[in-house]
């Protein structure tokens, strides 16, 4: 199965709440998102990040057969990490172990890289979500190091894990 990525449409609120709406992917992102997730949630969301600084945010919707499965993000950061972004991202949970996320991310990278100055991406999943470090790795990250005890989540401290990419020259 070969994904796209794209802009988000508003027609696309139904299916991002549908994928979205699994304690089992909140449980993997950060705190914020509400639960149940609804349609109204989900359109809030992309009028957000159609709305965003396109010099800042790049967020992307994850489709199959231009239905929507998950999102994808790249974020720039500020001052003197001006040209360095961080990616977030998730897919939903019938599409899981497919490799449908790992080329989203390569698809997202090679285009950041392609339209931007940005010249590291990073990410930073926690440490007991295997399946995201994994995608990280066949995409071309970096393992960088252990951020101990970095995150709460679920009222459980939590180990991250530090990945990039680096924009070849």
């Amino acid at each position: 199965m070969e994904c796209s990525i794209r802009k988000w449409n508003i027609k696309d609120a139904v299916n991002l709440a549908e994928m979205l709406n699994n304690k089992k992917i909140l449980d993997n992102l950060r705190d914020g998102l509400p639960y149940p997730y609804t349609v109204k949630d989900a359109e809030e969301y992309i009028t957000a990040m159609l709305s965003a600084d396109q010099e800042k945010t790049f967020a992307f919707a994850i489709t199959l057969d231009d239905k929507v499965i998950g999102s994808i993000g790249v974020f720039r950061c500020e001052n003197i990490h001006f040209r360095t972004a961080e990616m977030g991202y998730y897919i939903g949970e019938p599409y899981w172990g497919k490799g449908i996320m790992t080329s989203a991310v390569k698809q997202t990278c090679q285009y950041i890289f392609e339209h931007t100055d940005i010249i590291r991406i990073f990410a930073e999943p926690f440490s007991e979500n295997v399946a995201s470090c994994r995608v990280l790795e066949k995409a071309g990250f970096e393992f960088e190091g252990l951020l101990r005890n970095n995150a709460v989540k679920n009222g459980k401290v939590l180990d991250m894990r530090m990945y990039s990419l680096i924009r070849e020259a």
